[in-house]
């Protein structure tokens, strides 16, 4: 029996911005009435994970940062693994001689060197606030990630994912949406989360349903029971996926909950 559905937020539950479908909406409210667990399982921010969290009505802990960050609705810090400051300034090293747009996040605030397209685009509908300065002039510190964006050829932000890797083996290096590619601690991952969660809440493996939609997701789907792929999501992800669902502009999540949670909890 599913206890507990971890789940990937944008692209899965969440089309852009903060308008979810009565039927999500409808789906989420029957789970929480079942008694099955909700998780968000997100590459956001935390504080731009809370108004969904906050509009879903959930009140269990968030997982933020793929994984780095893991808060109760209390705002206690129950898990946390931050990426190093010396490989966070070389990062931002490389995207400087490379003329890359990266976001850098320390202690849930969002810092960027450049106000431009890129950064708009980032914020729009997600309730984030960021400061535009010189990385110079921060203590590079409490890194919860970096975030390096080309809006325009996803071919170089392949290639990013492919070089860092060779570069940095001890980080975790993932592309999170055809022009995101996240930097973070290897012990970053959505998957690390969810088992945190299992532990502490004394599940099984076999009790969780796992969703999502992008390479990032691919461990999480892999921690669960059932690994769900979206329909709109990546090629890479539908391969490691026990089930491929409708896409979520056709409310996919609710699709593999009815058929792996309500279907099942009738028999």
């Amino acid at each position: 029996m599913i206890k507990m559905i971890a789940t990937d937020i944008d692209g899965t539950i969440l089309k852009w911005g903060l308008d979810f479908t009565p039927r999500v909406k409808d789906c989420v409210k029957k789970l929480k009435d079942h008694g099955v667990k909700i998780v968000l399982v997100t590459g956001r921010m935390h504080c731009a994970s809370l108004p969904v969290a906050k509009e879903l009505q959930l009140d269990t802990p968030i997982i933020s940062y793929q994984g780095g960050l893991i808060k109760d609705f209390n705002n206690n810090t129950l898990y946390q693994k931050n990426l190093e400051p010396s490989y966070a300034k070389k990062i931002i090293r490389w995207a400087r001689e490379n003329n890359i747009h990266i976001n850098l996040y320390l202690d849930d605030k969002l810092y960027v060197e450049h106000d431009n397209d890129t950064v708009k685009f980032y914020t729009d509908g997600k309730f984030i606030d960021y400061t535009v300065c010189s990385f110079d002039d921060l203590k590079i510190e409490n890194v919860n990630k970096i975030l390096a964006i080309d809006l325009t050829d996803y071919a170089k932000v392949s290639s990013w994912v492919k070089e860092l890797s060779q570069k940095f083996p001890e980080l975790y290096i993932v592309k999170s949406t055809p022009y995101f590619c996240e930097i973070g601690s290897k012990q970053a991952k959505k998957s690390l989360g969810v088992e945190f969660l299992c532990k502490m809440w004394g599940l099984k493996k076999e009790e969780v349903l796992a969703i999502g939609d992008q390479n990032n997701d691919i461990d999480l789907i892999q921690s669960g029971g059932i690994g769900v792929a979206m329909g709109n999501g990546s090629d890479e992800i539908k391969k490691c996926a026990d089930y491929i669902t409708d896409t979520v502009e056709n409310d996919g999540f609710a699709t593999a909950v009815e058929k792996f949670v309500f279907q099942q909890q009738a028999v």
